[in-house]
């Protein structure tokens, strides 16, 4: 049983599905520049959820949109001197670089805005037709005063959004109202019942949604801070067209993701792109990073955090290369007399355990650091039988498939010796603990003959 956190509901629920086939959307990145590291934080996050929803028995149709026609493609354009889809289609395929490298593979479809504007003109005609939306000479906006509950996924009431910013147009009947059409002569446009122009931002998912899945699905994603307005007006819409309520049945957001403290953003200076960040560290170390933080909640990016991070999955991997050594042993005891197979059985129970409970990556990931701890000292003593080796082999890569970076499955030229220093740091911590001090300086007193510094703390 799966309990996700419904942004909605504002608590945790079954996940119930019928036929175990979910439809998810995940709203994609609008592309007039480098995708930066918050979008990967929440698609690493997504990807990873739909890994575990498929290894627990799902069937996931993941949907993504691409924005390639909007404001700041637009303007991102004119000072380049260049043509806006043009621009919006390089950085489409830069971000689709970026999703691969980061081993981000499980959405089924990217969906571009420019290639369903069939879908969003009969939508909008659909909301005016129904009374929800009016023309003026500026655009086609949304009543939101014609919408019971517009705001109730933000939990914000209609009143209360009168000081909100929101750009002032005099042909609008509410400055509240947004637009789902904007009329404009300067390519890029599109014809329509209402003058050329190109759709708002808003309506371009519902019609995207509504194409591939129908006007209700099962989940719908996203940053924390794309609530308000964007969902909200999703709902609007969807729910408006259509006459049926919910639009979807859970709703999923992942938190922010701060730079030492602060919003990341140009202004600051500490705007990170994803092919920046690569530069410096793997993939994989970025998506242990991003998993070592629940998806919900907030998570602060530093130089200090992502090395700590590095050497987190370092030691594990260390792990898993001795693990595999091992396995190739002739060796090897015939029955587990330190019954280490209840050991893992426990560490599966416990990992899943946590994936269960609203996709707990920093729980299943401290589940695998006790593990590896104990895996060790195994090690060392080569105590484990080929049996129980193949069990942990076949559970990591298990773990290997719905986590998205490597335990067991590494280049097995590589050097092993930080593995074997690993297995004697946590030996020692054994023998400290046990108060076997004279064996513990020993083996620090050795290391250190060798050119090897020990400092306990």
């Amino acid at each position: 049983m799966i309990n996700v956190y419904n942004t909605m509901t504002r608590q945790k629920e079954e996940l119930i599905i019928d036929n175990n086939r979910i439809k998810l959307f995940v709203c994609g990145p609008t592309v007039y520049d480098y995708s930066h590291i918050g979008h990967a934080r929440t698609y690493i996050a997504f990807d990873v959820i739909v890994r575990y929803l498929k290894h627990s028995g799902y069937s996931v149709f993941y949907l993504q949109n691409i924005t390639d026609i909007d404001d700041k493609i637009i303007n991102r354009a004119k000072e380049r001197n260049v043509d806006p889809l043009e621009l919006s289609h390089k950085f489409e395929e830069e971000y689709l670089k970026d999703m691969e490298l980061l081993n981000v593979k499980n959405v089924n479809f990217y969906a571009r805005a420019t290639e369903h504007m069939d879908e969003i003109i009969a939508q909008v005609q659909t909301l005016i037709d129904k009374g929800y939306a009016y023309d003026t000479e500026t655009g086609v906006y949304f009543d939101v005063s014609k919408f019971e509950g517009f705001g109730k996924l933000s939990n914000r009431k209609l009143d209360d959004l009168q000081n909100v910013r929101i750009a002032v147009d005099s042909t609008k009947k509410d400055p509240k109202d947004f637009a789902l059409w904007k009329k404009q002569d300067e390519e890029p446009y599109w014809d329509s019942p209402w003058g050329k122009g190109r759709p708002g931002w808003h309506i371009e998912d519902t019609a995207i949604t509504e194409s591939y899945f129908g006007p209700q699905y099962n989940i719908h994603g996203g940053g924390l801070d794309l609530i308000f307005p964007h969902h909200d007006a999703e709902i609007a819409q969807m729910e408006a067209a259509s006459g049926k309520e919910p639009l979807v049945e859970c709703w999923m957001h992942t938190g922010f993701l701060n730079v030492r403290g602060e919003k990341m953003s140009k202004s600051l200076g500490n705007f990170i792109t994803i092919k920046e960040l690569l530069k410096l560290y793997s993939p994989e170390v970025y998506r242990f990073f991003v998993l070592s933080t629940h998806y919900r909640s907030p998570i602060d990016f530093s130089d200090e955090i992502l090395k700590q991070a590095e050497s987190s999955l370092k030691r594990i991997q260390n792990s898993g290369k001795l693990l595999m050594e091992l396995s190739k042993s002739t060796s090897l005891p015939d029955e587990d007399e330190s019954n280490f197979a209840e050991e893992v059985d426990s560490f599966r129970e416990n990992f899943f355990a946590a994936m269960d409970n609203d996709f707990n990556t920093p729980i299943a990931l401290s589940h695998i650091f006790d593990f590896t701890h104990k895996l060790n000292k195994q090690l060392a003593n080569q105590s484990l039988t080929n049996e129980v080796i193949e069990s942990i082999v076949s559970t990591f890569k298990e773990i290997e498939e719905i986590l998205g970076f490597n335990i067991v499955s590494l280049d097995s030229s590589s050097d092993s010796s930080d593995a074997v220093l690993d297995i004697l740091k946590d030996v020692r911590e054994e023998l400290r603990a046990d108060k076997n001090w004279d064996l513990a300086d020993k083996i620090r007193d050795e290391l250190s003959d060798i050119g090897i510094s020990l400092e306990d703390k």
